[in-house]
């Protein structure tokens, strides 16, 4: 999460790890606290997924699910069926669809 702490202090590490907590992140959730990974992969919202095969090369760049911004029941789970494409064939889905949500706070 590479959002600027000081200016938005209710995206605080603290915050997030009680943001994961209540929905059950079953992954590790690590802060960009110089912004420099979200400026090299060039992210622009949160989230943004990067998925990556065996040999580091880019193959998925997009949203985790159909859901976007608002909750779909049973919503086709993109960054899922993504990466298992990337773990059976080293290669990434034809179409993908960028993600969607806030605009990264960017420290100026």
């Amino acid at each position: 999460m590479p959002n600027d702490t000081q200016g938005y202090p209710e995206d605080s590490f603290d915050n997030m790890k009680a943001f994961a907590k209540k929905h059950d992140f079953t992954f590790p959730y690590v802060i960009d606290e110089t912004q420099a990974v979200a400026r090299a992969y060039g992210a622009v919202a949160t989230p943004d997924f990067f998925g990556f095969n065996a040999k580091d090369e880019l193959q998925y760049r997009g949203r985790l699910d159909e859901s976007g911004m608002r909750e779909v029941k049973n919503a086709k789970r993109e960054l899922f069926n993504a990466m298992k494409l990337v773990a059976e064939t080293g290669h990434g889905p034809k179409d993908q669809i960028p993600s969607m949500g806030c605009s990264i706070k960017w420290r100026e």
